[in-house]
């Protein structure tokens, strides 16, 4: 589903009602009428809040976040299942266990394994039947707590991922998975010249994979040639291997053949970010941009392949392949494997650099 300004219908009703009900302005006049430009400046900022990509057009990955931002803690009952409960419930849950020192990971708003676990850790120390459901004995028993606040949940899920980090011994051993996007009957954006991005991001994988290799780290690539997982599947690969890192490589495109430059991606959203993504990022970022590449700085974001992946996870745009210049570099062998070699300096930087205290 992809509704865009312009439209009408139920549809466009019911994300106005969602976007109302979260707070976001739109003119009376719109309402259950149209797409107009009050309702596009609501999902574009809604779209900034949630680190989507800021288009104002609602595609799924905008659908599947006015949906989660609709729930709130004690709307459901909620407990781990497949697929795994999605949503702002779910991130409150673990902002508040977080918060009184039990450990769900990230605060990503997903119920799975370690916040189940976190659950009924929680409901063994206060005197509630331990079966992992949060149901209204759970809700009253956190509502009944102190509320510590935000400022109080990154500290602790913080202090878990610089533990893993610690264990980390060097570049001897260490895990990567390298994510090329796309794939199979999927290319992506394509250039100018027919370059897609399909392409050229796995030719990027085999030289990176290469360059890491070299260092001692164990590489594995989540596609060949013509296969195209999904970004779940992607992400469950990734976590099966129990990765210490995890690098997803797409290109970048826009209607402007003038747009250029490198930005790199991590995940966060307005109550919680990756500390060691970021970190990553930063790295990434920086010794790309020595290149001679545009600086596109770098952006906490929640797409699916950050935040379905638990180790620190980042996805690189190096260039515009709709970009004339930029294309020819990317279809360049040289100038992919210089790029390789950057990426791969930063991930040895990261790796050797001392963990916050």
């Amino acid at each position: 589903m992809v509704i865009r300004p312009g439209a009408r219908g139920r549809a466009v009703r019911d994300i106005q009602l969602r976007l109302l009900a979260l707070g976001y302005d739109i003119d009376d006049a719109e309402r259950a009428t149209e797409y107009g430009p009050t309702t596009t400046s609501a999902v574009r900022a809604f779209q900034q809040q949630r680190g989507l990509l800021v288009d104002g057009v609602v595609g799924p990955e905008s659908w599947r976040e006015l949906v989660e931002a609709s729930w709130r803690l004690g709307d459901r009952v909620m407990y781990l299942r497949s697929p795994q409960i999605r949503g702002d419930d779910v991130r409150d849950l673990q902002e508040r266990l977080s918060a009184l020192g039990f450990d769900t990971g990230r605060i990503d708003g997903i119920f799975g394994p370690r916040t189940a676990a976190a659950v009924r850790e929680f409901q063994t120390n206060y005197g509630i039947p331990p079966d992992g459901i949060v149901a209204k004995s759970t809700v009253r028993a956190l509502a009944g707590l102190p509320h510590l606040g935000h400022a109080s949940v990154p500290p602790a899920a913080r202090v878990r991922e610089r533990e893993a980090l610690r264990r980390i011994g060097g570049m001897a051993g260490l895990r990567v998975v390298l994510d090329p996007g796309h794939g199979g009957d999927d290319e992506g954006s394509t250039g100018p010249t027919g370059v897609t991005e399909a392409g050229c991001v796995y030719a990027l994988a085999r030289e990176l994979e290469a360059a890491l290799a070299t260092s001692g780290a164990a590489v594995y690539l989540t596609r060949d040639l013509s296969s195209a997982p999904t970004d779940g599947e992607r992400a469950a690969l990734a976590n099966s291997l129990h990765a210490d890192l995890f690098i997803s490589l797409h290109v970048a495109a826009h209607d402007d053949t003038a747009a250029n430059g490198a930005a790199t991606f991590y995940y966060g959203h307005e109550r919680f970010e990756s500390e060691a993504g970021a970190r990553l990022a930063e790295l990434a970022q920086e010794s790309v941009c020595e290149l001679g590449l545009v600086d596109g700085r770098t952006h906490a974001k929640t797409f699916p392949i950050l935040r379905e992946t638990r180790m620190p996870a980042i996805q690189i745009e190096p260039c515009y392949v709709s970009n004339p210049r930029e294309e020819l570099l990317l279809d360049d062998p040289a100038f992919r494997r210089r790029l390789a070699t950057a990426i791969a300096g930063a991930v040895r930087e990261f790796v050797s650099s001392a963990v916050p205290a």
